[in-house]
């Protein structure tokens, strides 16, 4: 499925962890409708992937690998990001998504959201 083109973070989120991670498989979710911020706003995202390069790392490390590679948009636009690390054989295992807890309006109290909202639609 090709991403959006009105959606330049989930575009740039989902073009990364493919270059860098090669994953098997790959899913980008949206999640801003489901906080405080503006329609079509691009800060919360939770992102399931299934790569053979998290074979025989603790999920930290994993994590991090994940984090490192979007490191750009964490610093600018992503207000939130959930992750789900998996190996081909947990996915095997269990091929579900984590679902997410309604948001309890931390991004409220976050007054550079609105700034990170309009730098992404720049």
């Amino acid at each position: 499925m090709d991403p959006d083109v009105s959606r330049p973070i989930e575009r740039a989120i989902r073009t990364k962890l493919t270059d860098t991670l090669r994953p098997d498989h790959l899913e980008v979710h949206n999640e801003s409708h489901m906080h405080a911020v503006p329609p079509g706003s691009e800060s919360h995202f939770r992102v399931l992937v299934v790569s053979s390069q998290f074979e025989g790392l603790p999920l930290i490390q994993r994590h991090r690998l994940v984090n490192e590679t979007l490191k750009d948009e964490l610093k600018s636009y992503v207000h939130a990001l959930a992750i789900q690390a998996k190996t081909p054989q947990q996915w095997a295992t269990n091929p579900t998504l984590a679902k997410s807890p309604p948001c309890m309006g931390g991004s409220r109290g976050d007054n550079t959201v609105e700034e990170k909202q309009k730098a992404g639609r720049e």
